[in-house]
């Protein structure tokens, strides 16, 4: 028979053998606070679930100031930012919180306004990815009394952590240049025989700092760089596809080393290079400030540079509940070297 009442924390406490309190406290989360058991909790909390027993974030959020809410600005769904709300979704839940993810798409109205609406949610804390404007969503938090962190994006008022994109870079580039040395390219000879950087934008701080590295390396190897090796105006996947068919154009075919900015950038490249025959893309060395699994399934070798997304959230979150003053904590990535030439038999 269905049950026409739901059940009230007063009817998880009986089963559990619990008072009220206790039972609010591994609910809403503050057990630790209260010195309650982990064992108690999680009984607790199992008992609720078996229950189908669900807090009224609306209610909690007019009593106790706190909706249960935590929320994550993304500026798209990419490979990437989708490892991040995942992770980020999962450490939430694990302390009994409720994640909201929404994509602003680099944005800065957008960015604002969505800000605006969680505060109506008394959200309780709001982790920011990759924003356009930090400093101005940092001083709109501060305002409205929201604790808030930021990933992937320095900000000068608030904690944050970022991947070292100036050392991943730099490592990234190197292993372009080795890969070059190999195939026997005179690196610097001729416009076609160098590396070149493709997609980003250069007002956001991870591009600039990949930028930085990719010149550190370029520097240190030929002893000079072209200004119309970096092209790096936009993450835009349709920008990516005319920018890698107007640089092969332009050369007379493609470079002999390709830096390619992100996995989004990656994916308007392959539109175009999709197309070329097996020579043509054998003998590009190709790096990726990103990874992606199914490169490895390409018909050319990619190198590739990962993120680590689990453990940008997991310390923004260490920042976030120690209270961190305004701090930039850095990250060292992946490096990923593409498979050898025993792995492309016949390209």
């Amino acid at each position: 028979m269905k049950k026409l009442q739901k059940e009230t924390i007063y009817d998880i406490a009986q089963k559990a053998g619990s008072s009220a309190s206790t039972v609010s406290a591994a609910l809403n989360g503050t057990w630790k606070k209260r010195r309650i058991a982990r064992a108690t909790a999680e009984r607790i909390i199992a008992i609720a679930r078996e229950q189908g027993y669900s807090t009224n974030l609306q209610a909690r959020a007019l009593r106790t100031s706190r909706s249960g809410l935590v929320a994550l600005l993304v500026p798209e769904y990419n490979r990437f930012f989708s490892s991040i709300a995942q992770t980020f979704s999962d450490e939430v839940r694990a302390r009994n919180q409720c994640p909201v993810i929404i994509s602003t798409g680099r944005d800065t109205e957008k960015e604002h306004e969505t800000v605006s609406d969680l505060m109506s949610w008394s959200i309780d804390a709001i982790f920011f990815v990759g924003a356009v404007a930090p400093d101005e969503l940092s001083k709109q938090c501060q305002n409205a009394e929201i604790p808030h962190v930021f990933v992937d994006q320095p900000c000068d008022l608030a904690p944050s952590v970022v991947t070292d994109s100036r050392t991943g870079a730099r490592i990234l580039t190197r292993e372009i240049l080795s890969s070059m040395t190999k195939r026997g390219v005179r690196i610097g000879e001729t416009p076609r025989d160098t590396i070149y950087f493709l997609g980003g934008d250069r007002r956001l701080p991870s591009t600039r700092n990949r930028v930085a590295g990719f010149s550190d390396a370029i520097y240190a190897h030929v002893g000079h760089l072209d200004a119309k090796q970096i092209i790096a105006e936009t993450y835009d996947l349709d920008v990516a596809t005319a920018s890698i068919s107007a640089l092969y154009r332009e050369l007379g075919g493609l470079p002999r080393g390709l830096f390619i900015n992100s996995d989004s950038v990656f994916e308007g490249a392959l539109r175009f290079l999709a197309k070329l025959p097996e020579a043509e893309l054998a003998a590009c060395s190709m790096g990726c400030f990103d990874y992606e699994p199914l490169g490895q399934l390409l018909r050319f070798p990619v190198h590739m540079v990962r993120q680590r997304h689990k453990m940008l959230v997991q310390r923004a979150f260490t920042l976030l509940e120690t209270k961190s003053p305004p701090v930039i904590e850095m990250v060292q990535p992946e490096l990923y070297p593409a498979p050898g030439p025993s792995a492309f038999d016949g390209v």
